[in-house]
């Protein structure tokens, strides 16, 4: 994919549950509130800054957006669908530029975890990537002490590359790199639909990863 590829303006995007909408200044508040969490934030890339300062969300926020109207990412806040009406997450979409092995972060409070939401807005995206932007594969990446993030990119249909050093804000550690192609996706989706989204085991927790 050629690096300097532009993203659309984003989408709205809707499932089940969730209504996934660009990211905007009026997610502030809510993202100041539910994103400082040990639990949110330990496997995330080490520049985010801990303790998370007052203006954190504000700054990102305004960093993000920039990036949008650049048609550099694209970035949507999760809300669910029968409340409450602001941002419980994020989650965020890059073109593969060559270089980043990770073209997709997101974030979920741990009150909606467990849920299977994050798995559902990871899905949503994923089908954008590969129907409608019609990429040919997605890179991501996660800590190896993040098994749930592991699972969710097993159940995406996912092989694990390689293997590399990460720093996090919860220190260093050994990253897991993934490549999802849009035919391996494909067949993921059509068992998925045989069987079930989650008919096995139990809903991942949604542990946080991020891109730079």
């Amino acid at each position: 994919m050629h690096a300097c590829r532009k993203m659309p303006p984003t989408p709205v995007l809707e499932t089940q549950r969730l209504t996934l909408r660009p990211l905007s200044a009026q997610d502030v508040p809510a993202i100041q509130r539910r994103f400082p969490q040990w639990e949110v934030v330990r496997y995330l890339d080490a520049k985010v800054p801990w303790p998370y300062p007052a203006d954190g969300a504000a700054r990102y926020v305004a960093n993000r957006l920039n990036s949008m109207a650049r048609g550099d990412r694209s970035h949507w806040a999760i809300v669910p669908r029968r409340g409450p009406q602001e941002a419980i997450g994020l989650i965020g979409l890059k073109p593969d530029d060559g270089v980043c092995s990770s073209q997709c972060g997101f974030w979920i409070d741990l009150e909606f975890q467990r849920r299977g939401l994050m798995m559902e807005a990871l899905d949503s995206v994923t089908g954008y990537a590969f129907d409608d932007l019609e990429w040919p594969h997605l890179w991501s990446t996660n800590a190896q002490e993040n098994h749930p993030s592991r699972r969710i990119k097993e159940r995406q249909g996912a092989r694990l590359v390689d293997l590399v050093i990460g720093r996090h804000v919860g220190g260093e550690t050994t990253h897991m790199v993934w490549l999802l192609t849009r035919e391996s996706w494909t067949c993921s989706e059509q068992r998925s639909r045989k069987k079930g989204r989650h008919a096995k085991g139990r809903v991942p927790k949604a542990i946080a990863e991020a891109f730079t």
